[in-house]
Order: structure tokens, then sequence, then C-alpha cells
């Protein structure tokens, strides 16, 4: 199935991380049905020099790009203002996470 690298950068307003908590609990409330389906293999916030957060980075999977755009056009992220520049690049999984060294 293709997969997709989605880096996702907040506004940089003021407002920014404000909209970004108040979004954040419908956006995690749908991961854990999405790492279900194996939609999302990968997410974490992108986080400044001081530490706090600046956007996200997610590594997904889904059958087609329709199904990809579908995803982000119900994302809390999105549809709450929060994800201001999102850029897609395709990708493909060639170490997978069961073969990283733990530390």
């Amino acid at each position: 199935m293709p997969q997709w690298v989605v880096i996702a950068r907040d506004g940089r307003d003021a407002a920014a991380l404000e909209r970004r908590m108040k979004a954040r609990p419908a956006h995690f409330e749908r991961l854990p049905g999405m790492v279900d389906r194996g939609e999302l293999r990968v997410g974490g916030a992108m986080l400044g020099d001081d530490g706090g957060m600046i956007g996200s980075v997610a590594l997904v999977e889904f059958p087609d790009r329709a199904a990809l755009d579908a995803w982000l056009a119900e994302e809390p992220y999105m549809t709450g203002d929060v994800w201001r520049d999102v850029e897609i690049i395709p990708f493909r999984i060639a170490v997978p996470d069961t073969m990283a060294p733990r530390g």
C-alpha cells in the first residue's frame, strides 16, 4: 500500500499554540483507530529551538492519494486551522521499526 511522509507546519501567529491545544483532544482521539487500521505508522510533533511545538510529521499509509486527502480533509489539525503549510512526499519504508536498534 502507498506510503507518504506528511510534514505539516503550524501557523506562526500569536494564536497558533492556542488553536493546536484546542484541536489536540480531537486529533488524539482519532489516532488509535488509524494505528489499528495500519494508516498511521509513525507520528509526532516537530519542535522549535525553544522546545515548543511548531508542527507535525507523520508517516502514513493509505490505499491511494484520494484516501490520504480524505483523511486530511477531516483531520482536526486541518479543520481547526492548526496546520497551515502541509507537504506530502511519497515514501517507501526500507527499514521497519522492528529492525531499528534499541538503546
